[in-house]
């Protein structure tokens, strides 16, 4: 999740619609291993949500087997306002109506706004419409085909029409752009590929999980992919939809190292183009690993 300054809820600091509640905290999607405990994970986030920069703060991510020791701390927590919660399903889509029934029996504390889960292989409409089942209408369904491992030409097809299948059936198709293993990182043409298939097929927007940079950063020994950035995401975005001035391909934002530059095309998007492009791209799951808020405002998107 982003470095987030506390503060009082009072007090905010102004957030430009571009980047209003768009980063959502992953912290309890860690392995276990690594991953602070849930107390930790819900003070911060309020934290953050209520500090200065509170205006960035989207969902807490949540999975389905964590749900009872978040209510627990949320209730001893006692926010000034509930928490805005995407599930994610870690124990079969059978548990999601006990979840759900959980969070909107504790009104006071959580506001459901996504289930999340995983696709197997070969899903197909059945699959999804079992999902749609589960989930009620004023909660968005998310859902994340597997992809393939480099190279296997053939599950790359199939990833990109599960991928088109979910977005037609008017879920969310979801990518993740980092992880723990090198291979959670998809390359560049991959990433292009993933928004290419859920923006042509769909009404709704896409999902991504796992940034943990404000600007990409070039392949490294310790990272030989590179790491994604979250204004790189934006820009193709916004490229591929037509609202951004640059003539630039969408390819060429993912893998742009220029912030300025970034930041430059960003700032110049109308209302309009910022309302589409945030259509497309509501929120942007972040891995823990501080992405600093000085980034930010050395670009000149917060003040």
């Amino acid at each position: 999740m982003m470095t987030v300054p506390s503060g009082s809820s009072a007090d905010p600091w102004p957030i430009r619609p571009l980047l209003a509640a768009l980063v959502d905290d992953t912290s309890l999607l860690q392995p276990r291993t690594v991953a602070p405990g849930v107390d930790a994970v819900v003070s911060r986030y309020l934290a953050a949500r209520d500090g200065h920069y509170g205006g960035l703060v989207g969902r807490l991510v949540c999975p389905a087997s964590q749900l009872p020791a978040v209510v627990t701390e949320l209730a001893r927590s006692a926010p000034s306002r509930p928490a805005e919660l995407a599930l994610v399903v870690d124990t079969g889509l059978g548990a999601v109506p006990k979840a759900l029934s959980t969070v909107f029996s504790r009104s006071s504390l959580l506001t459901p706004s996504t289930v999340e889960c995983a696709a197997p292989p070969d899903v197909d409409g059945i699959w999804l419409e079992r999902v749609s089942e589960f989930v009620p209408d004023e909660v968005t369904p998310v859902v994340e085909p597997r992809r393939p491992v480099e190279g296997d030409e053939e599950g790359t097809l199939a990833w990109l029409a599960a991928v088109r299948r979910v977005a037609e059936h008017g879920c969310t198709p979801k990518i993740r752009l980092g992880g723990p293993r090198a291979s959670d990182v998809p390359e560049i043409v991959d990433v292009h590929k993933f928004l290419l298939a859920g923006l042509e097929s769909g009404t709704g927007g896409i999902s991504a999980q796992g940034i943990d940079r404000i600007v990409r950063e070039d392949p490294s020994a310790s990272t030989p992919r590179g790491r994604h950035g979250l204004l790189n995401l934006i820009a193709a975005v916004a490229r591929m939809t037509g609202v951004s001035a640059s003539p630039d391909p969408a390819e060429e934002a993912l893998a742009c190292t220029d912030g300025e530059k970034l930041a430059r095309e960003l700032d110049e998007l109308p209302e309009a183009a910022v309302e589409q492009v945030r259509t497309v791209l509501p929120r942007c799951g972040v891995d823990p690993e501080p992405v600093p808020i000085a980034d930010l405002v050395a670009l000149g998107l917060l003040d």
